[in-house]
């Protein structure tokens, strides 16, 4: 697939890239010399402060490493043309006096099934809404990151849909964004559906990012990317201006080279929103950064989630180690089993289907798309077959299609199980019992190659993000070793709302191994 139009130079308009003939010259500032790759939150922000670098050069700088970079990987679907016009913006309010918090004047990436009222498009990746009205207003979540100064620079590729429209799916993959790669072997799968945030982050395209999950979707390529990424308690963050695929899952969540930027990024966007009932209980406001302790394992009970070893003999040589890492922090190990693991999963999918038909067609209208409902979508794609089904089909779609309201008797028993089984015989159960304050699992299994026959065909695949998932409760993904140049991570997951233990936990362990490289965009293993 050709080189979206809005990935040319001529996409930054008064944002352009530096002249080449102006390179040599910018390079001998303090600036120029500043180097953005791997740099924290926390290091950006103390730069600006110090007045080494200013919003708008550390983000003249990712627009520059997008333009070089992101050639190898695809996991840009746009930027954003206002980019340096907000950075700019933020170091005038910071010579005024005024820095809005630890995000001031920070990039950010976000998923591409994400509202923005600006002038660049929400797709889900998918050809459909590339011409459906630019949204009456930002997400929830954007509002959130624009009020805490953050620079939005552009917006990730996604598998379309959000990894929805049919089994034999392609992660990373939109009718409208191509294929994503993995930066770490490009001819590997960067997993999905928050694939171009992972690989973006991963690859230093910008500072932190931003995902959404239902099932995976931001702990899978957080992993595989080896990058930390936050999946929070189900009405922590709030879904109001996201693309939806089912209300009692969903839920957007930071993508970060590091916990302390999860925790900063989570501390953004956490509030309740009346747009959102799921995010209006009773709360109070967390600083997720003051549970940034190095000791944070010592004495902490953690549960083995024991189910999930014996599949991959590589995944478990990876947690083994990380386990004993653990182990001599001063955590506190217990062996747990989850009898009831393969007992929800039917009910999932039917859950799923449903809460999918359901939210996806309201969002459409809300939108003034032409396209109101899931049989027009359906229309759409077998009408751009080409385009939009070249590998895959929609299988997903038509049997979600069939569904009828939530007052089915189906739907309902299904949501009961679901329930049941992870949450009251599942992580609650297994937490009660042995007192704990984390279960901790694989993540990933290594990535597999890209494949458009057979679609996504990874062989030994563990993860233990499922339970949480389908729970509506927190999980932190964090890198934890590397087999054959493929990152493996490890998950740290927990009752609803307890992030605060969750990032303790997970920071810990990160400060304990530093398993994180950068990626070295490797074109094969050989």
């Amino acid at each position: 697939m050709k080189r979206r139009e809005f990935l040319s130079l001529s996409a930054f308009g008064g944002a352009s890239i530096i002249a080449s003939n102006a390179v040599d010259a910018w390079a001998q500032t303090a600036a120029g010399r500043f180097e953005i790759e791997e740099n924290s939150v926390a290091a950006l922000q103390d730069a600006m402060k110090a007045g080494k670098i200013s919003s708008r050069e550390i983000t003249q700088k990712y627009l520059t490493r997008i333009a070089m970079v992101d050639k190898k990987i695809n996991s840009i679907i746009e930027v954003n043309p206002d980019a340096l016009a907000i950075a700019a913006q933020m170091d005038r309010e910071r010579r005024a006096g005024k820095v809005r918090g630890p995000l001031h004047g920070v990039p950010v990436v976000i998923k591409d099934n994400i509202d923005t009222a600006d002038k660049m498009r929400t797709t889900a990746g998918s050809l459909a809404l590339v011409d459906a009205p630019t949204p009456k207003q930002d997400a929830f979540i954007v509002s959130r990151l624009r009020d805490a100064g953050a620079v939005i620079i552009g917006k990730t590729n996604l598998s379309e849909w959000a990894n929805f429209r049919d089994n034999d799916s392609i992660s990373g993959w939109s009718g409208r964004g191509g294929q994503t790669r993995n930066p770490y072997i490009l001819d590997r799968n960067p997993c999905g559906s928050s694939s171009g945030t992972g690989a973006a982050i991963a690859a230093n395209l910008a500072a932190v990012g931003i995902g959404t999950e239902t099932d995976g979707s931001i702990v899978c390529p957080s992993s595989i990317c080896g990058i930390v990424g936050i999946k929070p308690t189900v009405g922590l963050v709030s879904r109001s201006g996201i693309i939806p695929i089912a209300a009692s899952q969903d839920t957007a969540g930071p993508m970060c080279r590091t916990v302390a930027d999860a925790a900063a990024v989570l501390t953004a966007i956490d509030a309740a929103d009346g747009g959102d009932p799921a995010t209006t209980g009773k709360r109070e406001k967390v600083d997720y950064t003051m549970f940034l302790k190095a000791d944070g394992l010592a004495g902490a009970r953690i549960g083995v989630a024991r189910d999930y070893w014996g599949r991959n003999a590589v995944v478990d040589a990876v947690l083994d180690a990380a386990l004993a890492a653990m182990k001599k922090a001063g955590a506190i190990l217990v062996d747990v089993k989850f009898p009831n693991l393969r007992k929800f999963g039917d009910a999932e999918f039917l859950v799923l289907q449903y809460e999918f038909k359901d939210g996806l067609e309201k969002y459409l209208r809300s939108r003034g798309s032409r396209w109101r409902t899931l049989d027009d979508l359906i229309k759409f794609n077998n009408d751009n077959a080409a385009r939009e089904m070249p590998y895959f089909k929609q299988g997903i779609f038509e049997s979600s299609a069939k569904k009828g309201d939530l007052n089915s008797k189906e739907y309902r028993e299904a949501v009961e199980t679901c329930r049941k089984y992870s949450r009251d015989e599942g992580i609650d159960e297994a937490m009660k019992k042995h007192n704990l304050d984390a279960i901790t699992g694989p993540s990933n299994a290594p990535t597999w190659m890209i494949d458009t026959v057979n679609g996504d065909c990874g062989s030994g695949y563990v993860s233990s993000s499922s339970m949480a998932a389908v729970a509506g409760y927190p999980n932190i993904t964090v890198p934890a070793g590397f087999t054959k140049e493929l990152p493996i991570g490890i998950s740290f997951f927990g009752r609803a709302w307890s992030e605060a233990t969750l990032i303790k936990i997970a920071y810990s362990f990160e400060q304990t191994t530093k398993a994180r490289r950068k990626p070295k965009f490797l074109q094969t293993y050989a």
